[in-house]
């Protein structure tokens, strides 16, 4: 990447960076802004990735004055942050909407890697506890999922993917596949998530239990083959949006993947 490149795309960082600073007083104190920074900047990559053109073929090509913003305001912002807006939008009619009050649920980019060894044919799942489950009422919050993590500011999401494999299960990735990104819940989340397979070398035995003590990670993983993931999924057990999404693409894949690793 050239340096001229680089120092824009910093530079574009803090921008955004401050600004969500900046619209956050009289609501915070600066203390506590302060505090919020390193989210504030994870945030904010996220905005610039999510600035990139995006595929339009099918959906509306947005165009100059199609989103009004006419008041926004953050009434919690920590690790995640809520955002009331008050807003119109064009209407496919070509008038505008009607004043509209919606919130969002506000985090920065994560990204999820399924480890696949073509060679055995076997996957990693990870398993730990989760407050989403807890907070709807499930009877068992231990959820079986992909590798997954936040990309930090400054890092790419094929650097986070590696860098979560080795944190949460002490597996090293060689080549990532890219599988389906997407946004699990438009409606009220601006959570995206970068979606790999990621080939490697799963031998029979390996770290159990991974994750990182300091931000309160305790998780499990589990090495089994690509049919007994399956199975797992038809059963229910797998109930994780992303890992069925990469499982089902890694069954597209898998025939040709292992044809490539067998040689044949």
């Amino acid at each position: 990447m050239a340096a001229g490149r680089l120092g824009g795309q910093k530079g574009d960082l803090a921008t955004l960076a401050v600004a969500e600073v900046m619209a956050l007083r009289g609501q915070v104190s600066a203390e506590a802004a302060i505090a919020r920074y390193p989210m504030i900047r994870v945030r904010a990559a996220s905005r610039l990735r999510a600035a990139q053109p995006r595929p339009a073929s099918l959906r509306r090509t947005p165009a100059a004055g199609d989103v009004v913003i006419e008041s926004l305001t953050t009434p919690y912002a920590k690790f995640f942050a809520i955002e009331d807006y008050r807003l119109r939008h064009r209407r496919f009619d070509g008038g505008m909407s009607a004043a509209l009050e919606r919130a969002a649920f506000v985090s920065g980019d994560a990204t999820v890697v399924l480890p696949y060894d073509p060679l055995r044919d076997t996957v990693l799942l990870v398993e730990q506890f989760r407050t989403g489950p807890l907070a709807r009422g499930d009877a068992n919050p231990w959820a079986l999922e992909t590798v997954a993590g936040r990309v930090d500011a400054g890092e790419t999401p094929e650097e986070a993917a590696r860098r979560e494999a080795q944190e949460e299960a002490g597996v090293r990735l060689d080549r990532l596949i890219p599988a389906p990104s997407h946004y699990p819940s438009p409606g009220a989340k601006s959570e995206y998530i970068h979606c790999f397979i990621g080939l490697c070398d799963l031998p029979e035995t390996g770290p159990g239990l991974g994750g990182l003590e300091e931000e309160g990670e305790d998780i499990r993983s589990h090495r089994l083959p690509f049919a007994r993931m399956m199975d797992l999924i038809d059963s229910g057990e797998i109930e994780t949006g992303p890992l069925i999404v990469i499982a089902l693409w890694l069954a597209r894949l898998r025939e040709e993947l292992r044809k490539t690793a067998l040689g044949a």
